[in-house]
């Protein structure tokens, strides 16, 4: 079927199934990563990179294929990861611009934009290196200007040629490859996006070639050397950073130059994404601090990431690319941008409505159930099931040599004892459960601190001992604006919530040291409230903390958490401060206008 245009649906449907395509290649490409640095990574990076194109995509309608191209951008820039995620957002960055605000284009018009695309990469880069995506970029770009043809799906079939015979030849570019034996990843990968996209527009169906499916005992990855002399700093360090007065890209790659390589800087649309390999991370976050909201931010040592792989491969097990994965679950209120920056798995809870059940945060969010709850309608909640978990556990394995689960606190849900079912029920893998002993962000915090430990190259056992520690000063405690959530949950007396009413008594609870939630004051008037709480937030953290971070937590209360987070920022200037819609299984116990205030206080 001859293919004459390009729109938005058209665009959306190709991208989808490219970036789904692409994810099932993830052990693959794990396995030949070796350039630039042999931590067998770039299959996971550029998945989560897909990912998060392809979830923005499903939640869009549009028509417009420039705005199609927009959402694709941003969600690429949002959940990018790694040099690779990071070169692909740059080129559909290019793409969009070029496209502009165009209903549909013709061939010529995307050969005209693949160009600006790959234009747009080469100029953002500090260093460009051939025989790497870039290359099957600028060649599948070329090949689109070469060919005269105005049927998108005999194009397709010219553009994956030329980008399969650009992968081949990589080796030849790089001496790295040439010594490994293998192709470039990142090339591969982007190949296997235009490859998914040729599949969805004849109608085959998206299957991994057999050869992605083999892993032989030595992966490439694992034998290659770590490059020490021309890979000088240890941690991959990217960063997320959000403001309405961010400096110019070149003005941040002045100053990140000074600190390592591999730079990479993206900024777009109030947004500011930075990849740098540096010995300095601490630095690099510092600086960015100081120049707009820094939403995320991680560091990644590459040589514990090398090491990991070593280990598998001398004992002959599957490949895997970090000491330790991580998984959790929705009730702990982390922001996506947050889990998908640091590759945490979250196993979602499950909202009961009369008439049908929706997973948590996939099939709803915060903000719908708040719509919900303001329209009358009831839901019960539901812990995960062991499957769930044990599909988390096999995924997360495939990354890390051990796998770490932080679980919302054992004495509000049955999650803990969910996981530990499925637990039980893997030979293969090593997994260690915690009992956070805690929910919503105050138990992000602690699967925050666990992958932060992992990146560095911590063990599991080294990671709980410090989890203990942190969790014995940290806490969240919160308040109510109505009662009949509590009621309808069990949670207070019909007649306590009378007496309350009454006097316009506004309760402050905490979840305590036990996991458990127990009262902590009572306030006249909801006035009151923000005072109270944050005189109790002094009472548990020293004005001069420095390690720190704050949540606000809210139930369809934006503005009051904002108002919230405004106090702890006078209160504690240059501090991560997280704003959080709660999650729908905690917002069905709590009731709309409801808040709270977490810490986790880590001298």
């Amino acid at each position: 079927m001859r293919i004459g245009y390009l729109d938005g649906s058209r665009l959306r449907r190709g991208l989808i199934a490219g970036c789904d395509y692409v994810q099932q290649q993830r052990a693959e490409l794990n396995r030949i990563n070796v350039f630039p640095v042999p931590d067998g990574d770039t299959g996971t990076n550029l998945a989560l990179t897909a990912a998060a194109i392809a979830d923005r995509l499903r939640g869009s309608s549009s028509e417009s294929v420039g705005i199609v191209a927009r959402e694709a951008a941003n969600a690429a820039i949002m959940g990018a990861r790694g040099n690779c995620g990071m070169i692909l957002s740059h080129f559909l960055l290019g793409l969009a611009n070029h496209i502009g605000n165009r209903e549909r284009i013709e061939t010529a018009e995307l050969a005209d934009a693949l160009r600006a695309a790959v234009d747009h990469v080469y100029r953002s880069l500090e260093s460009p290196v051939e025989g790497t995506i870039i290359t099957v970029m600028r060649e599948i770009a070329e090949e689109a200007q070469q060919r005269s043809i105005d049927d998108f799906a005999e194009l397709i079939d010219h553009l994956v040629a030329r980008g399969q015979a650009a992968v081949a030849c990589t080796p030849e570019l790089l001496p790295a490859l040439a010594r490994a034996g293998v192709v470039d990843a990142g090339a591969k990968g982007f190949v296997g996006i235009i490859e998914g996209i040729e599949a969805r527009l004849k109608g085959a169906p998206i299957k991994v070639p057999v050869a992605a499916a083999a892993e032989p005992e030595a992966p490439p990855a694992a034998v290659a050397e770590f490059p020490g002399e021309s890979e000088k700093y240890r941690y991959c360090t990217e960063a997320l950073v959000e403001g309405t007065a961010l400096p110019d890209a070149d003005v941040i790659r002045a100053v990140l130059r000074e600190f390592g390589d591999s730079l990479i800087v993206i900024r777009s649309n109030g947004v500011l994404k930075v990849h740098v390999h540096t010995d300095e991370p601490a630095r690099v976050f510092g600086y960015l601090r100081g120049v707009g909201k820094l939403l995320t931010h991680k560091a990644e040592d590459m040589r514990a990431q090398h090491e990991a792989i070593e280990r598998a491969a001398a004992a002959h097990v599957r490949l895997a690319r970090r000491p330790v994965a991580l998984v959790t679950d929705s009730a702990c209120d982390l922001p996506d941008i947050a889990a998908r920056a640091h590759g945490i798995r979250v196993v979602p809870m499950s909202l009961v409505f009369p008439d049908r059940v929706l997973r948590d945060g996939v099939d709803i969010t915060a903000d719908e159930f708040v719509e919900h709850m303001h329209a009358g309608d009831r839901a019960t909640t539901s812990q995960p099931p062991p499957a769930a978990f044990l599909e988390a556990f096999k995924g997360a394995a495939e990354d890390g040599e051990a796998v770490l689960a932080v679980i919302i606190s054992a004495a509000l849900s049955g999650t803990f004892a969910s996981a530990e079912a499925a637990a039980r029920n893997i030979e293969d893998a090593r997994i260690t459960l915690f009992d956070s002993r805690a929910a919503s962000i105050s138990q992000g915090f602690l699967v925050l601190k666990a992958a932060e430990l992992a990146e560095l190259g911590w063990s599991p056992d080294d990671i709980v001992r410090e989890l203990d520690r942190v969790r014995s000063q940290s806490g969240i405690f919160f308040t109510v604006d109505v009662f009949d959530n509590l009621l309808a949950s069990g949670r207070v007396s019909r007649g306590k919530v009378m007496i309350a009413g009454l006097l316009d008594i506004k309760p402050i609870l905490e979840i305590d040291n036990s996991g458990k939630v127990a009262p902590l004051a009572k306030v006249r008037g909801r006035n009151n409230v923000l005072k109270r709480m944050l005189d109790i937030l002094q009472q548990r953290v020293p004005r001069d903390a420095q390690a720190v971070r704050f949540g606000v937590v809210h139930v369809g209360a934006p503005e009051v958490a904002q108002s919230v987070a405004d106090e702890i920022e006078r209160l504690w200037p240059g501090r991560d401060i997280f704003t959080v819609p709660a999650t729908p299984v905690l917002s069905t116990h709590l009731g709309p206008g409801a808040w709270g205030v977490a810490w986790q206080w880590e001298d």
